[in-house]
């Protein structure tokens, strides 16, 4: 993905400041806007319910005595089309303001539509992360932080894992090529922390891990 400027003082596409001597950008991306509407924003299953109440609205119409009013039912039918596109456009914007960086010392996430939030993430204070994959080789790819380095859960929706409120794991959403970029961030952790346990002779950290039980 090529990156461009989005915001005039980031001193490089998706970073609040120019990198330290040493340090480098491997990976730039951001999510499928598809993808994250359907697992971020759950417009499936909205449309689902929608059709859902169409049908028993169209059932409760023709089991009326007289003639059949159909007006209220395209009523419905538009706000129901509005809605989705309304949370379509929501996805498609938030996807569109997102920038992920991966460089060789941390993961940084630009987020945020209106408010633009920076968060960065050094592979020493990332405890644990894992990966959900989606159809077509997308995938989500959840960071878990160490206590102390709690961030808001509504600072991060939609790039969080779900359900996990208390402690919030930022996450990268509905990457097109999630397998990939989450044995990148593997390999860059086991790197990192290597180094960091050479240097202080610390206890073995605990492994980054790859799985398929995160909630969507």
């Amino acid at each position: 993905m090529k990156a461009t400027h989005e915001h005039e003082w980031e001193a490089a596409p998706g970073l609040p400041s120019a990198l330290p001597p040493g340090e480098r950008i491997l990976w730039q991306g951001a999510p499928d806007w598809r993808s994250l509407a359907v697992h971020a924003f759950h417009v499936r299953k909205i449309a689902l319910y929608f059709v859902f109440m169409l049908a028993v609205q169209a059932l409760n119409l023709m089991d009326s005595a007289g003639p059949i009013e159909w007006k209220p039912w395209w009523v419905a039918a538009s706000l129901y089309a509005l809605a989705l596109g309304l949370l379509a456009g929501t996805a498609w914007m938030s996807a569109r303001s997102t920038l992920y960086t991966l460089t060789n010392k941390r993961v940084v996430m630009r987020i945020g539509i209106v408010l633009t939030l920076t968060f960065n993430l050094p592979f020493k204070r990332i405890a644990g992360a894992a990966l959900k994959p989606y159809a077509g080789g997308r995938g989500d790819i959840a960071l878990a932080l160490y206590p102390e380095d709690r961030i808001g859960w509504a600072h991060l929706w939609p790039h969080q894992r779900a359900w996990h409120v208390t402690h919030p794991q930022p996450t990268l959403r509905c990457l097109p090529e999630g397998a990939q970029v989450g044995e990148q961030l593997l390999q860059l952790w086991r790197a990192e922390r290597a180094g960091e346990h050479l240097s202080s002779r610390d206890a073995a950290p605990t492994p980054v891990h790859s799985h398929q039980g995160l909630p969507a």
